[in-house]
């Protein structure tokens, strides 16, 4: 999988993806995955992209830019209802 991620992103002209940052973007598209709408997971990470795109563009680290990103969905995602906990957090 990082193989082919790591092709989609010289295809691109983009710059590798790190292991944390794939990890963050796995998490975002999970966590509103099981606590949001499963549909919305590649929108949310693609929101998420934009928003680090621009920061990046604007000077701003890459890394930094994908934390506030997914904070930002952490801390709108719904409570859970009931006695479901939801997905673990790993944070």
């Amino acid at each position: 999988m990082d193989e082919w991620i790591d092709r989609m992103a010289e295809a691109l002209g983009e710059e590798p993806v790190a292991p944390t940052e794939l990890g963050e973007v796995l998490k975002l598209a999970r966590e509103v995955a099981h606590r949001v709408e499963r549909k919305l997971a590649p929108v949310s990470t693609f929101l998420a992209g934009v928003y680090a795109g621009r920061q990046v563009a604007g000077g701003g680290s890459r890394p930094e830019a994908l934390a506030r990103a997914a904070a930002s969905a952490h801390r709108l995602r719904p409570e859970p209802a009931g006695d479901d906990p939801g997905p673990p957090d790993h944070d």
